[in-house]
C-alpha cells in the first residue's frame, strides 16, 4: 500500500464531502447504512479497533487497515483520526484499489 496515494484519495473524498470522520460521524454512517468503506489507522488502540470492526462487519462494510492516525487526519485536514468512513462507492473503490496496488 502506498500511503501517499491513499492520503491523496482521502483528501479528494474529503473535498467532495464523502468522508465521515470523528467518532460520532463514523458510528452514524455505519449505523445509518451510508458507509461504503471504513479505513482504520494502523496505530489504532485495540479496543477501538475491535469495536469499530464489529460495527462495520454488522453493517456489511469492508474494512481496510490504513496509514497512521496522524496520516489519516493530515490527509483530510483534521486532527489525528482513528477511523474514517467513505460514503461514496467510487471513492471507496478508488481507495481499495490504491490499497491493493
Amino acid at each position: 500500500m502506498d500511503n501517499r496515494q491513499v492520503a491523496f484519495a482521502l483528501g479528494l473524498a474529503q473535498k467532495a464531502g464523502k468522508v465521515a470522520a470523528g467518532d460520532f460521524a463514523v458510528r452514524s454512517a455505519l449505523n445509518g447504512g451510508k458507509a461504503k468503506l471504513m479505513l482504520i489507522a494502523s496505530d489504532a488502540a485495540e479496543t477501538s479497533r475491535k469495536e469499530l470492526e464489529y460495527l462495520a462487519k454488522s453493517a456489511g462494510v469492508n474494512i481496510i487497515t490504513g496509514p497512521s492516525r496522524a496520516e489519516i487526519g493530515s490527509a483530510i485536514g483534521k486532527s489525528p483520526r482513528t477511523a474514517v468512513v467513505i460514503t461514496d462507492n467510487n471513492f471507496a473503490a478508488m481507495i481499495q484499489k490504491k490499497c491493493h496496488d
